[in-house]
Order: C-alpha cells, then structure tokens, then sequence
C-alpha cells in the first residue's frame, strides 16, 4: 500500500509563475498532492519574489533568479524541517509568488463631502479625489497581514482598504492645514506631499511602499458651487455704475444693426444713462445685508432736460434689451422712445 501511494505521488522539478493578468499580486503554487523534487528548479522573474511557508511558518524568500532548491538555497527550511546535510529526499512546501510591480494610476476620492471648518466660507462641505501609484516590497509582512493562504489575491481586494485608507486621512489634513478653501487649488501639490508622507508608515505597515500620491482636485458640491460662482460674478462686476456704462458702450455698436438704424433708434440715450445708473445703484443697495426693497427708479431724464443723440441712442439700446428680455412690451417701448424723442433738442 505504501508503494502505491509512492507511485501515486506526483513530483515538482520545475516551480515558476507566468502571470497570467496584471492584476494579481499574490498567487500561491498548486501543491495539492504534488511533493518538489529536491534540487529543483525556482525560476523567479523580475517584479517577482517567491516564498516558501512551512506549516504557516514563512521560511525563506527568493528574489529574481534561478535556484536550485537544495537544503544549501533553503536554510531556513531546513532549519524548520530538521533537515541534515544528507537530506536528498522529495519534500512538501507551500510556495507564494508575489508581484512587485508598480501599480500606476490608482485613483481614490471621498465618496461624501468632507465637512470642514473654514475661515472665510465657515462651514464647508468638500471632495475631493486624486491618483495614487505603490508597489510590494516585504512579502512576508504582506502574507502575514493580508493575503495568507488565499490561492490568489488581487489588487480590487487590495485596494479597497487602501482607499479607505487614502481617505481616511483627507479630513485630518485639510483641517491641520487652516488653508482656506479659495486657496486649495493653489496648494495641492504640498497637500499631496503632506498626504504621501502621513500614509506612507500605514502602506509599510503592509509590507508596501507608497511610490507617489497626487490631489488632481477639491471642490464643492454643485448647489454650493452655484452660490459661490454668483459671489464671484458680483465681485467681478465692482462698481455698478462702471459696469453699465461698460455695457452701454458695447452696445453702441449693435445700434446700427436694429431696425431704423442709429437713426431709427434716435434720440433718447440719455435717459438711458441715467436709467441704467438707477439701475445699478438698486442692484447694489439690494445686495447690502438687511437692505429694504428698492422702489423701481424711473428711467425718464428730468422734466425739461436736454439730452444729446448719444445719450438717446445708448439708452433705446438699453431698453430694447429689456424688451427681448420681456421686460418691457413694445407699446412701453414705443412710448419711450417717443418720450425721448421728444427731449431731444
């Protein structure tokens, strides 16, 4: 009986792993039934390491190479299995091989908004995401603390916990920092240092190595994204009444393309001035905090004022904006210009 078993037993001269896909990290030899031949073959290729486990006992790892598993080549084998020099005999081993190439082009961000204190904003709400690159370089820590005896183990188990962990660490950072959300943008290449060497122990503690990390973006979300471009657009806009006559000089040249022409358009502008600083100071005192509704101004130049055909032309353009706008009708139109019209002298 136990010669037939003898004969049943399947014997390894060759180990080596051709890595079928990129994405697994470690893989374990099949062994079911098999014994390794002493002095065979271990053949490891670049960005591979090789392990032998005795019993669940790491025993001696191989970098790149070609070996010849002897009790020389095995010493820490040996050493478990109480081997003597002599020993020439077949022997049972789990082996691991373990990829150690770069990992380019992870990505990571938080899957909520990170609330934040702010200094200009108060409270604010923001994400953020990036890319991250690592590779293995301690196979027995990796073994020992994540893939054990998986027969295969790859980087979408992997990376889970690593960007967990990536974000875990975004919140701790952006408030250590006291940078202001307006000046982020500004600051994420050190955002991204600070992050790499913060996360970088927790990487090691996985038997990895954290060969880069980058912040690609921090924002807000959309609905407060909204409020903050309406805030610039008003900063940008300054002074209201510089703004409208930034607006009415560009309208002047569109004049000549309305029906009638300059002509046509005629003679009223300068109520339109005066309409559109009416305007603008109502906007204005509108946007101060606490403010009161503003009664609408009216657009008319005093009672028995002049005004020249500029002004008129500028200020007709004004209005038949506002009657593209619907904003005013065209009878309403119609009477102002006439209005206008008639102030010209």
């Amino acid at each position: 009986m136990a010669l037939m078993d003898f004969i049943k037993k399947q014997f390894i001269d060759i180990i080596h792993w051709t890595e079928e896909d990129g994405e697994t990290v470690a893989w374990r030899y099949p062994m079911q039934d098999f014994e390794i031949q002493y002095g065979a073959s271990l053949t490891v290729r670049e960005s591979q390491l090789a392990v032998f486990v005795n019993e669940g006992q790491v025993a001696d790892v191989f970098g790149p190479g070609m070996y010849k598993l002897t009790t020389q080549t095995l010493p820490v084998l040996t050493y478990l299995k109480n081997w003597d020099k002599l020993f020439e005999s077949p022997f049972k081993s789990d082996v691991y091989f373990f990829s150690t190439r770069q990992r380019l082009d992870r990505k990571w961000g938080t899957p909520n908004p990170i609330t934040l204190r702010d200094k200009e904003f108060g409270a604010v709400r923001l994400r953020a995401f990036g890319i991250y690159s690592y590779h293995l370089v301690d196979p027995k820590l990796f073994h020992s603390t994540l893939s054990g005896t998986l027969e295969r183990y790859t980087t979408e188990q992997l990376e889970s916990q690593l960007r967990n962990t990536v974000v875990g660490h975004i919140a701790d950072l952006f408030g250590e920092s006291g940078v202001a959300f307006l000046d982020m943008a500004a600051n994420q290449e050190e955002f991204g240092l600070a992050l790499r060497e913060k996360l970088s122990p927790l990487f090691a503690g996985y038997g990895l190595a954290l060969d880069n990390l980058v912040v690609q973006n921090i924002s807000l979300p959309e609905e407060i994204q909204k409020m903050l471009d309406t805030r610039i657009g008003m900063n940008v806009i300054g002074d209201m009444g510089r703004y409208t006559q930034f607006q009415t000089a560009n309208a002047i040249p569109l004049a000549a393309q309305n029906e009638g022409g300059m002509a046509g358009i005629g003679a009223g502008l300068g109520a339109g001035m005066s309409l559109g600083q009416a305007m603008g100071q109502a906007m204005m005192t509108a946007m101060q905090p606490g403010a009161a509704p503003v009664a609408a101004a009216s657009p008319a130049a005093p009672a028995g004022a002049t005004v020249s055909a500029d002004e008129v032309v500028a200020t007709l353009e004004k209005l038949h904006v506002l009657v593209g706008k619907g904003i005013l009708s065209q009878a309403e139109f119609d009477a102002k210009k006439a209005e206008l019209l008639q102030k010209l002298s």
